[in-house]
């Protein structure tokens, strides 16, 4: 009886919800969030010209295109250009298109493969942020990473529905390579998982390999520390060089086995790795100085074999462009710019770029001074790799998709740290702090205290003058027109192939140097020089539209260029006038 009463008057403890049903409502909020916001959009353009080129090249494959062959002939014919893209992710792209083909038409079908794709990855990489957040600061921060992810709106910009190039599968399998990094000192298998998912992002592209060779770098350092990492150490290795080798044999074609490159998955690569698996690998003893020299001849051997296929990858990525285009576009490229850069002409959206991962760069350094974080090889990994995207970020603003998402595990880490020291437990107030503390909030504020000082972007990055250019009912008229070879903006080369049957003569990738030099001179000599390059491609149509002016061009050359010549209405006599309806001026060259 008095056992009865007992448990009656002491009920036990509410059973906490587990953590797979947060997980998925933390996911669901933010897949509908997108949807609602930019299901709209979707059907109005095709957000960016690597949208738009990736539906060409998929477009392309289901039309009969080999899977080797990424050939683009409508892109500067008679040359046109080889892409580097993986087939991979067009085979996912045309695996969900064929899907939603069963019971919608093609246009719908398309429409719902662009919006769903993006969505898809957010799954990865949900998993993988809160996963390192887990491993750090158990369940707890893992659920702070999750509010971390619901308030994380600017974390999606390569998440949003539209977005169907290779940005958001990358960033995702960057994050889930670092959290395989960030558990392999708990479980042996992580090990083998990262060099899997390494071997996996490089077959997609390159973008994501600096966080990639961090990862592995702290797995052999761990190694060089701990005799008992061995184990670890040697399951990535040989994955990573299976997983290479496979990567290596489905995205290049026998023709290209021995060509090498510097900005994708290529022969120096594969020779590189298969060094570094075949040397992790041997047996080593149990002296520290021995296993130092085995993961450093891993890695000078590896950085020595893949320049010795091709030395003008000391100079990075690029190093195979032609010189050409470092001024009338790289150069120009946005998202290559330092932040600092940014700040003098936008200084709104560096405030946007830099909060966030500003403030978990705090958090970081903050959390190295506890003593129990300072000995956890799972907090030091992913340290390292966020202050390392923090570090590419302030190069080149690129880097702030990467360091947003690092960045929130590390922010969950650390917000139960400051609820202790403000004394809080639960309740209204323990959620406005940890609110305060997300993507979302920190850089609303930071805009606000911006325009509060008074400072206002010169130069928006969003280009509103153009925005008609690149709507996609406005290129009807444009594909209405016998198909030729058009002449026109870079950045409009990819909407003309995706929503039009014509050629172009540039397109925005730096493989294809001749096109967009040829195209920039066009346009920025003065119309006799124009129509002597235009007469040597061959060109049927001369298209502009938008205020925007050719790169590099004193106020002088603007007005004496083809393009300045069009802007002011002096339409030279060797052009006639198309109507186009839209805000494209479309000229047709006369034979």
């Amino acid at each position: 009886m008095s056992s009865t009463a007992s448990s009656i008057a002491s009920p036990a403890p509410p059973r906490a919800v587990p953590f797979a049903a947060c997980f998925g409502l933390a996911l669901a909020a933010v897949t509908v969030m997108l949807l609602v916001q930019h299901w709209t959009n979707t059907g109005r353009t095709l957000l960016d010209t690597d949208d738009a080129m990736r539906l060409v090249q998929m477009r392309d494959w289901l039309a009969g295109r080999g899977w080797f062959d990424l050939h683009q002939p409508r892109v500067a014919p008679p040359f046109g250009f080889d892409s580097q893209w993986s087939r991979l992710i067009d085979a996912g792209l045309a695996g969900l298109y064929g899907l939603f083909g069963l019971f919608a038409s093609q246009e719908i079908a398309e429409r719902l493969m662009r919006a769903t794709w993006p969505l898809l990855w957010l799954w990865p990489a949900f998993a993988g942020m809160t996963a390192i957040a887990w491993r750090i600061g158990g369940r707890e921060a893992a659920l702070f990473a999750l509010l971390m992810a619901a308030a994380g709106i600017p974390a999606y910009q390569q998440f949003m529905p539209g977005r169907i190039d290779h940005h958001n599968v990358q960033i995702a399998l960057a994050l889930l390579t670092a959290a395989a990094t960030v558990w392999s000192d708990r479980e042996t298998w992580c090990g083998a998982a990262a060099g899997a998912l390494t071997g996996l992002a490089l077959a997609v592209g390159y973008e994501s390999l600096p966080y990639l060779v961090c990862c592995g770098a702290l797995l052999a350092m761990r190694f060089v520390v701990d005799a008992k990492a061995d184990a670890a150490l040697r399951a990535y290795a040989a994955a990573l060089f299976v997983s290479t080798l496979c990567a290596f044999a489905v995205t290049v074609g026998p023709d290209r086995w021995l060509h090498p490159h510097c900005d994708s998955i290529a022969i120096n690569a594969v020779s590189a790795i298969a060094f570094v698996g075949a040397v992790l690998l041997l047996p080593s003893g149990s002296h520290p100085a021995r296993r130092a020299a085995k993961a450093g001849l891993a890695g000078i051997g590896a950085i020595a074999i893949f320049l010795a296929w091709q030395p003008a990858c000391r100079a990075g990525p690029f190093a195979m462009v032609d010189p050409g285009l470092w001024p009338i576009w790289l150069a120009d490229v946005r998202e290559m710019r330092p932040l600092f850069a940014v700040l003098q002409v936008s200084p709104l959206t560096a405030a946007g770029f830099a909060t966030f991962p500003a403030a978990a760069t705090g958090a970081t350094l903050w959390l190295l001074g506890v003593r129990k974080y300072q000995t956890d090889f799972g907090f030091l990994a992913a340290a390292c790799v966020f202050l390392f995207a923090a570090a590419v970020t302030v190069i080149a603003i690129r880097g702030y998709s990467y360091a947003i998402w690092f960045g929130m595990p590390l922010m969950a880490v650390f917000a139960p740290h400051v609820l202790a020291r403000l004394k809080l437990r639960a309740g209204p107030a323990c959620l406005a702090v940890a609110l305060a503390m997300t993507p979302l909030v920190l850089t609303s504020g930071a805009i606000g205290l911006t325009l509060a000082l008074g400072l206002h972007d010169r130069e928006d990055f969003s280009r509103p003058e153009s925005r008609a250019c690149f709507q996609s009912d406005n290129y009807v008229a444009l594909a209405a027109l016998p198909p030729g070879l058009i002449a026109t903006d870079v950045s409009f080369g990819p909407f003309v192939l995706a929503l039009t049957p014509h050629a172009v003569m540039s397109a925005p990738y730096h493989w294809e140097s001749k096109g967009m030099i040829a195209a920039h001179r066009m346009l920025s000599s003065p119309p006799g020089q124009a129509r002597d390059i235009l007469r040597d491609w061959k060109v049927n149509y001369v298209v502009t539209c938008g205020p925007r002016p050719p790169v590099g061009l004193t106020p002088r050359e603007r007005e004496e260029s083809l393009w300045g010549a069009l802007q002011s209405g002096r339409v030279p006599a060797w052009l006639d006038a198309v109507a186009s309806g839209g805000p494209f001026q479309v000229y047709r060259v006369r034979p």
